[in-house]
């Protein structure tokens, strides 16, 4: 046992920081929970990088204090491991402050337990580099917070990889601002899981959508939207979706388009359309086609329309009678 190890938790205290300072990486390993947690801030902020890099997760885990936490320079948190800062409690990791938190390692970050990233704050999530935000993990990602994802600069919500955006649950979707939600990659869109969709993509997040990201959705993606949400899709970006997902279109959804977005379809997407959903298209909605929607259409859409519709083609002079 060496001298330090072997003093009272007052003695260690009044250790004057050249002291500490010169104190051998097994002293500072060798300290209990009791002192550890005597070290003043000033000791603490003493500590050199050798120090750092053996504390022990024992000591991380059950002895530091926020306060001493607090006290860690940016380059002493640069050294953390990511058991290390895995291994503080909840309190001490939330309390790292933003410029303490953007200087771990990527590989520190990759390597943090899902309850240390529960205890993120939104400083910290906004303090987040966009390296660190690409080293995330599907676990670690589904573990953030609300909170922490609607604060992510956008920069850094684009730099997480695909795979971990598939990850993320309905309440984390509906959770991200318009501008995030912009932001998004055509293949983080692609990526967003059905489950997530089913009750996620608020209507503003929808009207959000660009042209360009409205046609990587597939047929699974849109069949799970809320009718809500597709009936929010903008007609400037309605024209985008694929044939195959306006083919694959349920018949509630359908219904609930409005007829400017009726309009809007291009002709190769009215042809698209399935006969079941022609046949429950509504009299405004069948008067809302085009004429080059309606040239488009097959017999067989036309035979499935009502006689309403069918009516209403002729009347509005879009389809012959």
């Amino acid at each position: 046992m060496s001298l330090v190890t072997s003093m009272s938790t007052d003695q260690i205290a009044s250790l004057s920081t050249q002291t500490i300072a010169s104190l051998a990486t097994a002293d500072i390993a060798g300290l209990n929970t009791a002192q550890f947690r005597a070290l003043t801030t000033d000791q603490v902020v003493a500590l050199n990088t050798n120090h750092i890099a053996v504390l022990t997760t024992n000591q991380l885990a059950n002895a530091i204090t926020t306060d001493q936490i607090v006290a860690l320079s940016s380059s002493q948190a640069a050294i953390l491991s990511s058991a290390q800062a895995s291994a503080l409690s909840t309190s001490a990791f939330a309390a790292l402050e933003t410029g303490d938190f953007a200087a771990l390692k990527t590989a520190t970050v990759a390597g943090l337990s899902t309850n240390a990233l529960r205890a993120m704050t939104t400083d910290q999530a906004v303090a987040l580099t966009t390296a660190q935000a690409n080293a995330l993990g599907t676990a670690q990602v589904a573990s953030l917070s609300t909170g922490v994802l609607a604060a992510l600069e956008t920069a850094d919500l684009v730099a997480i990889k695909t795979a971990a955006i598939a990850a993320l649950q309905t309440a984390q979707l509906v959770s991200l601002t318009t501008d995030q939600i912009t932001s998004l990659s055509s293949g983080q869109i692609g990526a967003l899981s059905t489950l997530a969709l089913s009750a996620g993509l608020t209507t503003d997040q929808v009207v959000a959508l660009t042209s360009s990201q409205i046609a990587v959705l597939n047929s699974a993606q849109v069949g799970a939207m809320a009718t809500a949400s597709v009936a929010a899709i903008e007609t400037a970006d309605i024209g985008a979706l694929k044939t195959a997902v306006i083919a694959s279109l349920k018949t509630a959804q359908m219904v609930s388009l409005t007829t400017d977005q009726i309009a809007a379809l291009s002709a190769v997407q009215a042809a698209a359309i399935s006969t079941a959903n022609m046949a429950a298209l509504g009299t405004d909605q069948v008067v809302a086609l085009t004429t080059a929607q309606a040239a488009a259409l097959s017999s067989q859409q036309v035979a499935a329309l009502s006689t309403n519709g069918i009516a209403a083609l002729q009347t509005e002079g879009t389809w012959p009678r």
